[in-house]
């Protein structure tokens, strides 16, 4: 693993224990144990809650275990591990492999805002429409999706982002600023455009959007995670280069 790499994914770390700070009133949280970094949003989905493994020799699955249990007002959450791509992990069930991209200031290529397509920090007031085109783009129910994003919006440290194309919302996206091991970072995640407004490079315009905010505010590097090959050619062209990635693993 290069500096480049493990800086990222600790960026990355940095990101997902600051939802867990974000959630810790609502059942969630974040903590560290022996070989891993843990995060938890109190919602019942083990994707918005997982740890990020640091050394497999001290990593200890019973006192996780027990930290998820608590979670959530005792009720328990479900949850995964993230871990390093190639390293060893005999634990749980191997579930896909999560790829990594980051770029640093110097390398960021701008994108042109699309015509006809305004670009803002979402309000209290667009939380249902941006919620609506975020459970749309990933196929996830409404109710799971408004219970991840409302926290957002507004709150120290994220930077919600929504598109109008003729003055209606047709895109969202959100940066975690984070100033922690990594240094001053920002992670983009929920890349969202509907149907009918893609292929116009709306996407692309969302993410430099918050790019440029963050390097503007002193972020060093910004990282995010592409869901396939189209993606991944999209952030390519703002100077995005692929780092290593994690392996996800469940029922542990």
């Amino acid at each position: 693993m290069s500096a480049f790499d493990d800086r990222v994914r600790t960026a990355h770390a940095d990101t997902w224990q600051a939802e867990g700070r974000l959630r810790a009133r609502h059942g969630g949280g974040a903590a560290e144990w022996p070989g891993v970094r843990l995060m938890a949003s109190g919602l019942p989905y083990p994707q918005w809650n997982n740890g990020d493994l640091v050394d497999l020799a001290r990593f200890d699955p019973e006192e996780v275990r027990g930290w998820y249990a608590a979670r959530a007002g005792g009720a328990g959450v479900p949850w995964g591990m993230r871990v390093p791509a190639g390293a060893v992990f005999p634990h749980g069930r191997f579930l896909f492999t999560k790829r990594c991209m980051a770029v640093l200031p110097e390398n960021f290529v701008d994108a042109r805002l699309p015509a006809e397509v305004e670009i803002a920090v979402a309000t209290s007031n667009d939380i249902a429409a941006i919620t609506r085109i975020d459970a749309e783009a990933f196929e996830e129910p409404f109710d799971a999706v408004l219970a991840w994003i409302a926290p957002h919006v507004g709150a120290h440290g994220f930077t919600v982002a929504v598109a109008r194309l003729d003055s209606l919302p047709v895109g969202v996206a959100t940066a975690v600023h984070t100033h922690d091991r990594a240094g001053r970072c920002a992670g983009i995640f929920g890349v969202s455009v509907v149907a009918r407004a893609r292929a116009r490079g709306i996407g692309a315009a969302l993410t430099a959007w918050l790019v440029r905010q963050a390097f503007d505010a002193g972020a060093t590097l910004v990282h995010l995670n592409p869901n396939n090959d189209a993606a991944a050619r999209i952030y390519t062209r703002l100077g995005f280069v692929e780092t290593l990635g994690f392996e996800i693993y469940i029922d542990l």
